[in-house]
């Protein structure tokens, strides 16, 4: 009876640990004291998956947990990211009236023209560097940083827990969906909660307002309806999803097969019929969100930011780091205006032969190969913030890799470049970061190699 008692005592334990842990991480730590940081990411991952671990039948208090850990923040402004202060400038620009594509920050504080209230502050907040480019959030995402302006009107904490109980919303969805695919495809619901339980999702979505948990949402309900037959409704979410972040274009051209070939040699018509449809409907819902901002000045001012990730920005990148270093010997300088121009092309013609010559006949495989997709085009890119490692993770609760897990949990190394005055990043942290990332998923892509392998071979040895 003792030992019954505690057992159940357990995962309430851990509950209140987990209180206490994200409490302190919500309200009392400043991402310069890295050790800190560490140590309660550490604890909070530990807690996370032995919460998993031992409440994996219990749908609903496993649920419980992940609402609870996210309302804890509720009233606190983000503490690892400064983005929230463009956002909320972005929202009140918008509800003013302005077309917040066409106007740098600092050129309004500076000549103190602009609509926003707290403008000083707001800019301050946000930082130089972000206040001297132009947005280079999507529509949708500037309708939710709209909203904030429209129900918090001059608070900034308020606009922040608007924008909270969106994303935390979106998190109800992730869980309600991903729920359903993973009873479809047969798999332990619980696994879910390795993205909906895990401390990187719960810091960097509900903690730091970043928006990738809102993209994942509508991504995976067209997934979802994808699954169901439902074209149109799967290609309007898809087309949401991009609405808020670019990424999921890359994804596109991995539905080529999976319309082809889950179609009858008969029905192979109907099948480009449905997929033609589909990217129409696609490209509608992406060109009718930007109309309300279409301008020639909007379209190059966004093209211009999007840009500066490719041939500018530099963070916590692997094979770039690589590419870069040897330029370093060869040519004496920072090769980034070049290698940021080949790595691109690099990943299309990767993605490429993931979609014309990669079976993606089901749902599943699909999702197998978006992962493939997403962790190649961030393997090569320039910057790889940590919140960039959720899109991955997400889609590797419905495959048999667990690489994703791990950079979950290793990522977060990425934030030592902000315990010093200068942003330097250590190399050492980086390289144990994907050393261990690559190392894994490389042994997982033998294995499943393997084990194919033995499959075709099977039937003729026998």
């Amino acid at each position: 009876m003792g030992r019954f008692l505690q057992f159940n005592k357990m995962p309430l334990l851990l509950l209140f640990t987990g209180v206490l842990l994200y409490s302190s991480f919500a309200y009392d730590l400043v991402r310069e004291d890295f050790i800190k940081l560490v140590t309660l990411y550490a604890g909070l991952f530990f807690l996370s998956w032995k919460l998993v671990q031992l409440k994996k039948t219990d749908f609903w208090f496993l649920a419980t947990a992940a609402l609870l850990f996210r309302l804890i923040f509720i009233v606190s402004l983000p503490n690892l990211s400064q983005d929230f202060y463009r956002f909320i400038w972005d929202g009140r620009m918008l509800v003013a009236g302005w077309n917040p594509y066409l106007y740098l920050p600092e050129d309004l504080v500076a000549t103190g023209t602009g609509p926003v209230e707290q403008a000083s502050e707001l800019y301050t907040g946000m930082g130089e560097l972000n206040g001297s480019h132009y947005t280079n959030y999507p529509p949708l995402n500037q309708l939710i940083f709209a909203l904030a302006g429209i129900f918090a009107g001059k608070s900034i904490l308020g606009s922040v827990i608007i924008m909270r109980l969106v994303i935390i919303a979106a998190d109800v969805g992730i869980l309600y969906f991903g729920k359903k695919l993973l009873e479809h495809f047969k798999l332990p619901a619980y696994q879910i909660f390795w993205f909906v339980l895990n401390p990187l999702v719960i810091i960097e979505l509900t903690g730091n307002l970043h928006f990738e948990g809102v993209m994942l949402f509508f991504l995976l309900a067209s997934l979802y309806f994808l699954l169901k037959n439902r074209w149109i409704l799967s290609g309007v979410l898809l087309a949401l999803s991009v609405l808020l972040k670019l990424l999921p274009l890359i994804f596109l051209p991995l539905l080529f097969n999976f319309f082809r070939k889950k179609l009858n040699p008969s029905e192979k018509a109907l099948g480009l019929g449905k997929m033609l449809l589909y990217y129409s409907v696609v490209a509608l819902v992406i060109v009718v969100g930007f109309l309300p901002f279409l301008s020639m000045d909007t379209v190059s001012n966004f093209a211009a930011s999007i840009g500066l990730w490719f041939q500018k920005f530099e963070f916590n990148a692997s094979i770039y780091y690589v590419v870069r270093w040897i330029g370093f010997q060869v040519k004496g300088y920072n090769i980034i205006a070049t290698a940021g121009k080949v790595l691109p092309l690099v990943f299309i013609l990767l993605l490429l032969v993931l979609s014309f010559f990669r079976r993606n006949r089901s749902l599943q495989q699909l999702i197998s190969t978006m992962l493939l997709a997403v962790i190649a085009y961030f393997l090569l890119a320039t910057t790889v913030h940590p919140w960039y490692v959720l899109t991955p993770l997400l889609l590797s609760v419905f495959t048999r890799y667990k690489f994703a897990l791990l950079w979950s949990f290793l990522v977060i190394l990425s934030y030592y470049a902000y315990s010093n005055p200068a942003y330097e990043e250590s190399y050492w942290l980086i390289a144990v970061e994907y050393l261990a990332v690559i190392g894994v998923f490389g042994y997982e892509l033998f294995k499943e190699w393997r084990e194919h392998r033995n499959t075709e071979r099977s039937p003729a040895e026998v």
